[in-house]
């Protein structure tokens, strides 16, 4: 295991409940490294924190591990299906003037 690799998943690990939920995959091309993470539903907001700050900071560190081996690491949050962003339905003014 890869040493960017190996880092979130000791940090993701550290962070979330549902441990094996946790999957990381690792792909390489001409733009660096790009780390993949998919949680559990229930866990997204422990990873990406108030305003994305946690986020910000793994990846931040991402950073620094990827330095330090002469590889830029990047790294993609997967938004599971039947998120909070996704069961939002959008309604017309039509709608919510009726409502009131």
């Amino acid at each position: 295991m890869d040493q960017d690799h190996a880092f979130l998943d000791y940090t993701v690990k550290a962070l979330v409940d549902n441990t094996d939920a946790v999957q990381i995959t690792r792909s390489v091309d001409e733009m660096g490294v790009l780390l993949t993470l998919t949680v559990a539903p229930e866990d997204m907001g422990k990873i990406i924190g108030k305003d994305g700050n946690i986020a910000k900071a793994v990846r931040t560190l991402l950073r620094v591990v990827g330095m330090k081996h002469n590889a830029r690491v990047n790294l993609k949050i997967n938004e599971p299906t039947g998120g909070k962003r996704f069961q939002e339905e959008s309604k017309s003014l039509d709608q919510v003037v009726d409502e009131l």
